[in-house]
């Protein structure tokens, strides 16, 4: 299980804005550094942007780890390309278009169909989007049932590396965050349990109309800006809501 449970950390992400809210929620399950620019539409509709890259010393296990198991340690560690095919299959995804700015960076845009669908499953959403001519609103809520499900509709890839890093959130595990930090101190040393406990996802997302209320972040006239813990969302301890109107 070792193996496995180290190598889930990078593309959760990128979009925790509405739009992109769920997106960078998603991209940010991992020891990354993640900016997200996007903005959403009248009738549900969004655009993404998103550059994001791994830590320095998460780079380093991950390649340590496909050494150990016999792949390529010198190679590309987030593949742009192989992450866009599996994501362009996700419900709500309209397109996606990422490109490798190193072998442990990517950068590119995500063009949601609706943010109601996105990455939804039935009767399993984690985005609640309402419009009308007088309010429309957002809703997102990432739990201990919504996350797991959240992560199977992303890339193989995503997957392996949260898991790499024993993220509770993957792995089902109910944990404090100092318990994970811990955790991770104990196995793999104290640097790298500060640099997730340091790492933070930035987004910036405009909206149709004039905001009128924002809880998880800021807002300045059609902007909200929502900077994220990593840590909350690995280990969610407390689920995780957000919610806007215009």
């Amino acid at each position: 299980m070792l193996p496995y449970r180290i190598f889930y950390c990078y593309f959760i992400m990128s979009t925790f804005k509405a739009a992109g809210l769920p997106l960078l929620l998603l991209l940010a399950l991992s020891s990354c550094s993640a900016r997200i620019e996007g903005s959403v539409m009248a009738g549900g509709a969004a655009e993404i942007s998103i550059r994001t890259s791994l830590e320095p010393r998460t780079m380093i296990l991950i390649r340590s780890l496909k050494g150990f198991m016999g792949g390529a340690s010198d190679g590309q560690i987030l593949d742009g390309q192989s992450i866009s095919r599996s994501m362009a299959l996700a419900p709500g995804i309209r397109s996606v278009s990422l490109r490798n700015t190193s072998p442990q960076a990517l950068e590119g845009t995500i063009s949601i169909s609706h943010v109601g669908n996105f990455l939804s499953s039935g009767e399993g959403k984690f985005i609640t989007f309402t419009e009308s001519t007088e309010i429309s609103s957002i809703v997102v809520v990432l739990d201990r049932d919504s996350a797991p499900e959240l992560i199977t509709k992303l890339s193989p890839e995503v997957e392996e590396y949260l898991s790499a890093l024993m993220a509770p959130v993957v792995l089902g595990e109910r944990m404090s965050k100092r318990e994970y930090l811990d955790l991770v101190a104990s196995i793999y040393g104290r640097p790298l349990a500060d640099e997730i406990n340091a790492a933070r996802i930035l987004a910036s997302i405009e909206f149709p109309r004039r905001l009128k209320t924002v809880h998880g972040g800021n807002f300045t006239g059609n902007r909200a800006e929502f900077d994220i813990p990593l840590i909350d969302i690995l280990v969610l301890e407390q689920p995780l809501r957000y919610e806007l109107s215009w």
